[in-house]
């Protein structure tokens, strides 16, 4: 099984659909709350090139936000990469 990491935010709704969606496939996942940490925001946006939340890697590969997580599963992607 493949290592997840995603950053969030408390009430950010994307990453609550990202979250549930791992969830769903019984995925189990590091969660990184970046809410008032600003140095650890600055590193999720210089890994990931992006400042919004959630921020997803599969392993060490990006995936992305919600949007690209739920792209990845409707392509039939995701299965594979989580498998490892």
């Amino acid at each position: 099984m493949s290592r997840v990491v995603i950053y969030t935010t408390a009430w950010c709704p994307y990453c609550i659909r990202a979250k549930s969606l791992l969830e769903k496939k019984g995925v189990a996942y590091e969660e990184i709350k970046v809410d008032g940490k600003p140095d650890l925001r600055a590193k999720m946006t210089e890994m990931a090139g992006r400042t919004s939340v959630p921020q997803i890697w599969i392993d060490e590969q990006h995936v992305g936000g919600c949007d690209d997580l739920y792209a990845l599963e409707r392509a039939g992607r995701l299965d594979p990469m989580l498998a490892g």
